[in-house]
């Protein structure tokens, strides 16, 4: 028997015993693999040597080797094993040599033993980023194999629940497993009185439950031992279980919630998880813990007000989150450990503003006195703008996310936001941003250029109309939603030079583009745009002077077009802003389709485009302005004062009140 403590000769000055390795003698060869065990373990660089040597591809033989006797195959897993356990490179390593493939063969086998070995070999290297887990799923029936491999011992459990926690990553994969009984073994394993069998299959849940409401309702129903599944999780979130264990089993439930399965309500969301997640943000727990808390507090109260509102006044949470904004690293104790100690202490740094960042996005969605109170928390925004310039592209991410939460509010734009010029850092993060960064970051652009907000002005001035036009000719549907959005916000009651701008540097080609555009949002919007562009008589008249019949080709397109009634409506409301300038008025005047159309709005089934078709005539008839007597004749001619005396009638108060308007400003027959 060779003993675990021998001493090893270098791989590279002696290869004796790796030449045994390839002996025809299954003795000397099993010889020859413990002492190659014995040699790497606890080692990364024996691990290394080894893996260089091409000793791998030998052992890979030996276990596809039918002939030769169990133990061989169990100890030349276990030193696959030992060699996974080096570095991430070492991993690499032996993925690209096919050591999966031949691991999931050994978990056929009929010898327990090398069964126990695969599993903890493969356990190993699927914790590692880079596992080609998807190799599990070639065949569906392995799955349902490696469920059923759990109940023969605690390691089996251990393993197969760490092996399907990682590769359970698509909808394909949560449902495959759901429809193998993966819930009941998990639910079962939930009751271990093991810890490192409750982690794994707390982990395993969770990433089953994840967006996927058909599994979260089917684990809000499944049970064990009498108890559900979420009162087991419930009781796993208890004070006195490892604070990793009620993480996990928060993050379980907080998944279930998100997917429907468990309502917000729910005493087990209002009295167990949320508590659960805010205490265990707290300064006592690992930074690791903190992050990940945050995080899940940010998913949980995402949607929700009711659980915003009680997540901000629980347990000091807002001062708790603002000091993840505060973390100082620890100096190195070691010179020589002070460039990879600075490293993972920045990386640290970033994953807590991170979490804080979007918790507080999260915090602020929808209550004015939550955002009030966040933003008047540790000079909130002094680290929000020092955020948006991050290096971490996450913390950019995070950081402008939480800044357009907070910009929802009316009072934080006037005030906050102007004193820290929130849109310089802003603007700089639109240039070359990813497409992430760049949605978020222009969503919060559309609110600083809301007309109350004093940003609105420094924003033109950098060059945020080329950038915003720019967005409408993306791919993307939200970026050309948000530019379009935003260049409507900017034009609304701005100065004729702005309107202008944005008219000739959008182009009419590019309007009626987006007025095609397969988003109704960027098509509402760009009606919007035009809404606000032709407003007031003196931009009325100039803009239809220089585009009047591009903007006329426009609005029949959508009048004609198969929309719905809202499309149809800012359709006829652009119609009557045209018919409110003074020589715009004669581009509807002088065209008998859209006067035709308009007279079939107003007996329309829908009130709304009566409205807005009588509105347009009003405007059009308005007894005080030139050329009105014509303009009254003409219409008066084609039946449009014969269709008012109908409406008249009407019992919506509204219409009725449009009706007697527009009748007014026609002269007594």
């Amino acid at each position: 028997m060779v003993t675990l403590m021998q001493p090893f000769m270098n791989v590279e000055s002696s290869r004796s015993y790796i030449d045994e390795l390839y002996s025809p003698d299954p003795e000397k060869c099993l010889q020859a693999i413990v002492c190659l065990k014995n040699s790497v373990i606890g080692s990364n660089r024996q691990k290394g040597h080894v893996i260089s040597q091409g000793v791998v591809p030998r052992l890979l033989q030996l276990l596809g080797d039918t002939a030769l006797p169990s133990q061989i195959k169990i100890e030349a897993t276990i030193t696959l094993g030992s060699l996974a356990k080096g570095t991430e490179e070492h991993v690499k390593a032996l993925v690209e040599l096919g050591v999966v493939p031949m691991l999931i063969n050994g978990l056929v086998s009929d010898d327990a033993k090398l069964i126990e070995a695969s599993l903890c070999c493969l356990r190993t290297i699927f914790q590692v980023p880079c596992a080609p887990v998807d190799l599990i799923y070639q065949d569906e029936n392995f799955t349902l194999h490696l469920l059923s491999l759990a109940p023969h011992s605690v390691s089996n459990q251990v393993c197969v629940t760490t092996i399907l926690a990682a590769a359970c990553k698509t909808v394909e994969n949560q449902n495959l497993l759901c429809a193998q009984g993966a819930v009941q073994t998990l639910a079962a394993l939930l009751c271990s009185p093991h810890y490192k069998v409750q982690m794994p299959s707390l982990m395993c849940l969770a990433n089953m439950c994840h967006q996927n409401s058909n599994v979260s309702a089917v684990v809000a129903t499944a049970s064990f031992g009498g108890k559900s599944v979420p009162d087991l999780l419930v009781g796993l979130m208890a004070r006195d279980k490892p604070s990793e264990m009620q993480m996990a089993a928060a993050k379980c439930v907080t998944y279930m919630h998100r997917a429907g399965a468990i309502s917000a309500e729910d005493p087990k969301i209002l009295y167990k998880t949320l508590p659960c997640l805010v205490r265990l943000c707290k300064k006592d727990q690992s930074c690791g813990e903190r992050v990940t808390a945050a995080e899940t507090l940010a998913y949980l109260t995402e949607v929700d007000t009711e659980l915003q509102r009680l997540a901000s006044i629980s347990n000091h949470l807002v001062p708790t989150l603002a000091e993840l904004l505060r973390y100082h690293p620890e100096p190195p104790i070691h010179p020589n450990q002070a460039a990879q100690k600075l490293e993972q202490e920045a990386k640290i740094a970033q994953d807590m503003k991170q979490a804080a960042f979007r918790a507080f996005a999260s915090l602020g969605a929808n209550d004015e006195d939550i955002r009030k109170k966040i933003i008047e928390t540790d000079n909130l925004m002094d680290h929000i703008v020092s955020g948006l310039q991050d290096p971490s592209p996450k913390v950019r991410l995070a950081a402008v996310r939480c800044l357009h939460s907070l910009s929802r509010s009316v009072q934080q734009l006037r005030t906050t936001f102007q004193d820290h010029s929130v849109w310089r850092p802003l603007m700089q993060l639109l240039q070359g941003a990813s497409d992430d960064i760049l949605t978020m970051a222009s969503s919060t652009l559309c609110n600083l250029l809301l007309e109350f907000s004093p940003s609105k002005e420094p924003i033109l001035e950098s060059g945020a109309v080329d950038l915003l036009c720019n967005l409408t000719r993306r791919k993307d549907p939200a970026l050309r939603l948000n530019g379009i959005w935003a260049l409507m916000n900017m034009a609304f009651q701005a100065e004729q030079k702005i309107k202008s701008q944005i008219l000739d540097t959008l182009g009419t080609d590019q309007i009626f583009r987006l007025l095609s555009d397969p988003e109704v949002n960027v098509l509402m919007k760009t009606l919007g745009l035009l809404r606000n562009l032709l407003s007031t008589k003196p931009h009325i008249d100039q803009i239809m002077g220089r585009h009047g019949n591009q903007i006329m080709q426009a609005v029949v397109l959508i009048l004609e077009g198969n929309h719905n009634a809202e499309v149809k409506e800012q359709a006829l409301c652009i119609l009557a802003n045209i018919g409110d300038g003074e020589s715009a008025k004669e581009y509807i005047m002088a065209n008998e389709d859209v006067l035709k159309k308009l007279t079939d709005y107003m007996m329309h089934s829908n009130v709304k485009l009566q409205i807005a078709a009588i509105f347009c005539i009003s405007n059009l008839v308005w007894r005080e302005e030139p050329g009105a007597s014509e303009r009254q004749a003409r219409l008066r001619e084609m039946g449009v004062f014969k269709l008012l005396q109908q409406l008249i009638m009407t019992s919506d108060t509204l219409l009725f009140d449009k009706v007697k308007t527009a009748m007014t400003q026609f002269p007594e027959a």
